[in-house]
C-alpha cells in the first residue's frame, strides 16, 4: 500500500501542484496575505473582545479611522490577488512580470461596473465598488489573473512585442514591450465587458461569484469538505509532501472569502449567525483548529514525549519540538520522531484534525461558540492566545479542549513507541 502511495498517487499530486497555474495561484495569492495580517491588527483594534477598550477608543475617536485602515486593507485582497497571480505567472515564464500585473490589474476593474448604487438609489458614477475588490472577487481575480498572466507569456513566448534599441532604459523598453500584449488584453476585457453588461445585463465578475465562487464556498462551508481538508492535509504530510502549502494554495482564496463575507456581515450592522449568512469554514476554522501546532495537531504527542516518556529519544525529540510546536511548526516532530512514513502515528497524526474539525463545526452549527469574523492573526500565533483573538474566550476555551484532547488519541500510539525506543537503549546499554 505504501509502495503504491509512493510510486502512483504522490507523483500525481505532485505534477497537479506543479503546474503554472496552480504555482502563480499559490505564490501570487501571497501578496495579499500581509494586507490580511495587518489590517486584522486595525479590526481587532476597533472590535476589541472587551467592551471597555471599545469604549474608550471610541470616545478618543479612534474607531472611524481603525476602520479605514481595515477597509483599505481587507478590501482591496482580490486586486492585490490579480496582479500577484499575473505577475507570478509571467515570472515563472522567464520574463518581466510587473507589466503583466498592472494589465490584470485594469482588465479586473474594467470588467465591474464603474457606478455604485446608494441605498436611496442614486447612482454614483467614476468609482470602483469595494464590494468585488475585497472577498467576492476573489474567484474573478483568479481567472483574470491566470488568462492575463497566460496570454502575456504567449506574446513574450512568440516574441512579438515592440523591440526598442541597445542603450534605451530598461524601463521605457520595458513600457514598449508591453504595448501590443497590453492592447489585445484591455481590448478583450472590453469585450468581455461589453458581453455581459448588453447580452447578461450583468459584469463578469458578479457572474463569476454567482455562477462560480458561490457554489465553491458552500462546499467547502460544509462538514464533508472540513472532513476532506482534514484528512488530505496530513495525508499528504505523512508522505513528506508539505500538505499545508498544496491545500492552502488551491482552497485558502475560499477560505479567505468565505472569512471576508463574515465581516461583511458584520460591517452590514447585522448579528453574525448562519441565519444571516455566515459561513463556518474559514481560513481561522483551518489555522486554529485544524493545523494549531502544526499539521495533525501534534502538540499532545510533544506534551508526552517532554513529560511522560521513558526513552531518551523521545524526551530528547520533544524538548527539540515543544519551542516549535508552540509557534505551530513541527516539522522536527513530523521527520525527527519521525511521524513521515510511520505506520504505527499514520492513524492518529490523520484522524486529530479531523476530529477537532467536526467537533468546531458542530459547536459553531449549535451557536456554542461564535462565527470567525474577519479577525486574522498570523499562523505563528500560539494556540490558546489565537483561539481568544479570533473568537473571543469561549474559542479560547474550546481550542484548549481540543489540545488537551489530542493528548490523549496520540496516547496509546506514542506509548508503544515509547516502548520499543526504551526497550532498544537498554539492550543497547
Amino acid at each position: 500500500m505504501q509502495e503504491f502511495f509512493t510510486n502512483k498517487v504522490i507523483p500525481l499530486v505532485m505534477r497537479f501542484v506543479t503546474l503554472k497555474g496552480v504555482v502563480a495561484l499559490k505564490d501570487g495569492l501571497l501578496y495579499s496575505m500581509p494586507l490580511t495580517i495587518v489590517g486584522s491588527i486595525f479590526l481587532l483594534l476597533a472590535n476589541f473582545p472587551i467592551q471597555a477598550v471599545v469604549d474608550w477608543l471610541d470616545s478618543m475617536g479612534w474607531i472611524d479611522p481603525l476602520n479605514q485602515a481595515y477597509g483599505a486593507t481587507f478590501n482591496i485582497v482580490a486586486l492585490i490577488g490579480v496582479v500577484g497571480i499575473a505577475y507570478e505567472y509571467v515570472k515563472n515564464e522567464g520574463y518581466q512580470g510587473l507589466n503583466a500585473g498592472v494589465l490584470a490589474a485594469v482588465s479586473f476593474v474594467l470588467t465591474t461596473n464603474p457606478y455604485v448604487v446608494a441605498e436611496n438609489g442614486t447612482v454614483v458614477n467614476n468609482v470602483i465598488d469595494k464590494t468585488w475588490t475585497a472577498g467576492q472577487g476573489m474567484i474573478a481575480a483568479i481567472v483574470i489573473g491566470l488568462l492575463v498572466g497566460w496570454t502575456y507569456a504567449w506574446f513574450m513566448k512568440h516574441d512579438i512585442r515592440i523591440k526598442m534599441p541597445a542603450g534605451v532604459p530598461e524601463g521605457v523598453a520595458n513600457s514598449f514591450t508591453a504595448l501590443i500584449p497590453g492592447f489585445v488584453i484591455i481590448t478583450g476585457a472590453t469585450l468581455i465587458y461589453s458581453f455581459f453588461k448588453f447580452v447578461l445585463d450583468t459584469t463578469f465578475i458578479e457572474a463569476i461569484y454567482s455562477f462560480i465562487q458561490t457554489p465553491l464556498q458552500g462546499l467547502t462551508d460544509s462538514l464533508g469538505g472540513v472532513i476532506a481538508v482534514g484528512l488530505i492535509i496530513p495525508f499528504l504530510w505523512w508522505f513528506g509532501v508539505h500538505g499545508s502549502t498544496i491545500v492552502g494554495g488551491i482552497m485558502g482564496s475560499l477560505l479567505q472569502s468565505n472569512s471576508l463575507a463574515n465581516q461583511a456581515i458584520l460591517d452590514a450592522g447585522l448579528e453574525l449567525t448562519i441565519e444571516n449568512g455566515g459561513r463556518i469554514v474559514t481560513q481561522q476554522f483551518i489555522d486554529q483548529f485544524m493545523t494549531v501546532t502544526g499539521a495533525g495537531l501534534t502538540i499532545g504527542l510533544v506534551v508526552y514525549m517532554i513529560f511522560f516518556a521513558k526513552s531518551v529519544q523521545c524526551k530528547e525529540l520533544g524538548k527539540l519540538g515543544g519551542v516549535p510546536g508552540l509557534f505551530n511548526i513541527n516539522e522536527p516532530i513530523l521527520f525527527g520522531l519521525p511521524i513521515v512514513l510511520n505506520p504505527f502515528l499514520l492513524l492518529p497524526f490523520i484522524l486529530m484534525p479531523v476530529i477537532s474539525g467536526i467537533i468546531l463545526y458542530f459547536c459553531m452549527s449549535i451557536g456554542l461558540v461564535p462565527l470567525f469574523s474577519g479577525v486574522m492573526v498570523p499562523w505563528t500565533t500560539p494556540p490558546i492566545i489565537s483561539g481568544f483573538l479570533v473568537g473571543g474566550w469561549k474559542m479560547a476555551l474550546l481550542q484548549t479542549a481540543i489540545l488537551t484532547l489530542s493528548f490523549f488519541v496520540y496516547l496509546p500510539f506514542i506509548k508503544k513507541i515509547d516502548r520499543m525506543n526504551y526497550e532498544a537503549e537498554k539492550a543497547a546499554n
